[in-house]
């Protein structure tokens, strides 16, 4: 196949690496998007795993967008295909004129059925079985090879590369020499039998100064030590778990007595979620910030105790980082699935507090507000990521921090305060705000009060009376209601012509859902689009509904939960909203987006 039959392009294609979960291939694929980014050239990166430890297919796509978007593309440009099992999935995941890389140690004949698609054959596993003795080694080294071939295909900076191999075997230097090595297999070997570069390649920019590659976890997990948490408890939950060891790192850093070398937190491993939920609960009675990460099914066994603390008032944080349901579902996918459930979580009457964060610096942001805004409406928070934001690297500016930052603890009565008034009751309203004073246990006795999760009174005692219960219910609403001007605002970006139709999305959808927007503007479809970044909704939601035509709610999920929470919370007619779904598992890619909108605002001018 002729060069000008390839796809074209300088720094705006899409590479994938299949491979088999378990043999090392993660740090080779990191690397090579990381290298990328090095180059000063913005990347996304997409790791699609299976949920068990090793033997099944394993995905890894990078995005090389010079335009800096955020989200997938859809398609793929180069693929690298290493699994044998998916060989003829792989091939069929092309593009026209997309390359495939493969390990030509065994031939293929049948990679070259497709006439639009170039095949590039290099016999990785021979070249690294002559050049390593060690079984271990090789299957490792043959990944670095790959990395070798697809550097010398993509034109990148084996300078920056190898500068990386030193960085990452900083602690282990006598391992860079082989990895060098098996670089040098795969790009000496694609150079002396190719030609390359390919006509898509990586050109170094200068786009990626100030910014950092960083998964939403690791942010959040930061968010919750500057946001001053000092307690964790958690049960292990794919993809929740690399919160907790984030929040365990950078305590061990940052949270560790000079003088005693004891530790300024506390985490606890428990036997359950159920278990981790009343730990927590333990904790912030107690004084603590405190939270637990977990997922949707982690949410629904916590379900009673979410309800104690709603209704008790203790202010909690659960990180709900998303992935497919119901039940098990498919613990290592992505979804928009557990909205609903965080919005009301618990049986009973209850509403709670949701934020939506749509990427890593969000979550970094997203985590301390949490925390503030548990203590200062003494209430669950939900936090409310995905996997894909959770777990995937993604490009966003360098985290900042305010040193003068004081976090808000709230309506708390200190000793001396608690002596100046006669009485306190814990669940009475002082001053109007419907947010009553809350104490900390050994303060004074003054403050003293039995906690249950039974019926009580504004005054903190037992209850079965029907006025005095909904009296306290009554304010535990407006209390909620009250929230929805101290969250996050959402975030509106109107067309530069005035647009009869609007779009709304949250979290990971958002990168998508901008490009998708941008693209339909530079063909004359004109798209306003409204970020929700919070629950309870403010009233610009249902201003920004009411404004357009028609509002078409971007989300992943089957069932339309951010739709109907809208349809629940706002009083816009049913007829306004339209649904536009995504629910595979996959993390949503702008073409999906955009066609759906086409597709949707023609019929409706044409209807």
């Amino acid at each position: 196949m002729s060069a000008n039959t390839l796809r074209q392009g300088i720094n705006d294609f899409v590479i994938k690496v299949g491979n088999v979960n378990g043999t090392g291939s993660a740090s080779a694929n990191e690397l090579l998007m990381k290298a990328i980014f090095r180059m000063g050239v913005p990347v996304v990166g997409k790791n699609i795993f299976p949920s068990n430890i090793q033997g099944l297919p394993t995905w890894y796509e990078i995005r090389v967008t010079g335009e800096g978007h955020a989200g997938r593309a859809g398609g793929v440009d180069l693929m690298v295909a290493m699994n044998a099992e998916t060989y003829e999935r792989d091939l069929e995941s092309l593009s026209p004129g997309g390359v495939l890389l493969y390990d030509s140690t065994w031939p293929r004949p049948h990679f070259l059925s497709r006439s639009d698609i170039t095949v590039i054959g290099v016999p990785l596993s021979k070249m690294v079985n002559a050049a390593f003795k060690v079984a271990r080694s090789r299957i490792l080294m043959k990944n670095m090879a790959y990395v070798g071939a697809v550097a010398a295909l993509l034109d990148l900076d084996m300078q920056v590369i190898h500068g990386m191999v030193e960085d990452m075997f900083k602690a282990k230097q006598k391992l860079i020499p082989a990895n060098v090595e098996a670089l040098a297999l795969g790009f000496d070997y694609v150079k002396e039998n190719y030609e390359a570069p390919l006509p898509f390649h990586v050109k170094a920019l200068d786009k990626t100064d100030g910014k950092v590659m960083i998964d939403g976890n690791t942010a959040a997990a930061l968010g919750c030590v500057y946001g001053g948490a000092t307690f964790g408890a958690w049960y292990p939950i794919t993809p929740s778990t690399s919160l907790m060891d984030g929040f365990q790192k950078y305590c061990d850093m940052l949270r560790v007595d000079e003088k005693t070398g004891k530790n300024k937190f506390c985490i606890i491993q428990a036997e359950d979620e159920l278990a981790a939920a009343g730990l927590m609960i333990g904790a912030a009675w107690n004084g603590a910030r405190a939270f637990t990460p977990t997922s949707g099914a982690g949410i629904s066994l916590m379900s009673e105790f979410i309800g104690f603390a709603y209704y008790t008032e203790i202010p909690t944080v659960f990180f709900d980082i998303q992935r497919v349901g119901p039940s098990t579902g498919m613990p290592t996918r992505t979804q928009q699935c557990d909205i609903n459930l965080c919005a009301y979580a618990s049986h009973g009457d209850t509403k709670h507090i949701v934020l939506y964060p749509s990427d890593p610096g969000e979550c970094f942001t997203m985590a301390v507000n949490a925390l503030d805004l548990a203590e200062r409406f003494q209430t669950p928070v939900f936090f409310l990521s995905d996997l894909d934001i959770g777990m995937n690297d993604w490009m966003v500016d360098e985290l900042t921090w305010d040193d003068n930052y004081q976090p808000d603890r709230g309506k708390v009565l200190s000793k001396q305060e608690l002596e100046e008034i006669d009485t306190f009751y814990r669940y009475l309203d002082v001053d109007g705000d419907h947010i009553p004073y809350r104490t900390l246990p050994g303060t004074h006795p003054k403050g003293a009060y039995f906690n249950r999760g039974s019926g009580h009174t504004k005054y903190g005692t037992y209850t079965e009376d029907g006025p005095e219960y909904k009296e306290v219910v009554d304010r535990l609403l407006a209390k909620w209601k009250s929230a929805a001007d101290a969250v996050p605002a959402p975030i509106i970006s109107n067309s530069e012509t005035k647009a009869s139709f609007g779009v709304i999305a949250i979290g990971s959808s958002n990168g998508a859902v901008n490009e998708a927007r941008q693209k339909l503007e530079a063909e004359g479809v004109h798209l306003d689009y409204m970020r929700i970044r919070a629950f309870p909704f403010n009233q610009d939601v249902e201003d920004f509904i009411n404004d357009h035509d028609v509002v078409y709610v971007v989300e992943q999920n089957r069932d339309a939960q951010l739709l109907n929470l809208l349809l629940i919370e706002t009083n816009v007619p049913r007829e306004k909203l339209l649904p536009i779904l995504h629910y595979s598992g996959e993390p949503l890619d702008y073409r999906f987006v955009y066609k759906e909108l086409l597709e949707a605002t023609q019929m409706r001018k044409t209807a």
